[in-house]
């Protein structure tokens, strides 16, 4: 009986969440049009901000699970953007991950087109998968 517990207690998965943790329904409480007042209550402080082209509130996750002595590997790496415009009301929302080695957008499910936002969101995807502080 001890062996066999010992035996099941040695394939127990561990998850780790680092970074952002996007509450369920968050995004839906969002509309287009909020302020950035409004964003800040719903999310809390984005992990970064950019000014690239108009202001973008990023928020940055990676999941990961870790089996027994297996290494860790990664499950999930997602970046929820938040676009303003020139008045500071949400323009647009992205939940960006990575799918099939691409950026995508989970939210309107499409791939990023080239030029600064997508260099940038593979940047910040690429830094999280490396291991990068968040």
């Amino acid at each position: 009986m001890l062996s066999l517990a010992l035996l099941l207690g040695g394939c127990l998965t561990q998850e780790f969440q680092r970074g952002y943790v996007l509450p369920e329904g968050a995004l839906e409480q969002i509309p287009l049009g909020a302020s950035q007042e409004q964003v800040l209550i719903v999310l809390g402080t984005p992990s970064t901000v950019a000014t690239v082209s108009g202001e973008v509130f990023y928020y940055i996750s990676q999941r990961t699970e870790k089996t027994s002595f297996m290494p860790q590997k990664e499950v999930d790496r997602r970046v929820v953007a938040v676009y303003y415009d020139k008045d500071r009301k949400v323009e647009r929302l992205a939940d960006y991950g990575i799918k099939d080695g691409k950026v995508f957008d989970y939210v309107s499910r499409t791939t990023a087109t080239g030029g600064n936002e997508a260099n940038y969101l593979s940047y910040l995807l690429r830094i999280v998968g490396a291991g990068g502080k968040i």
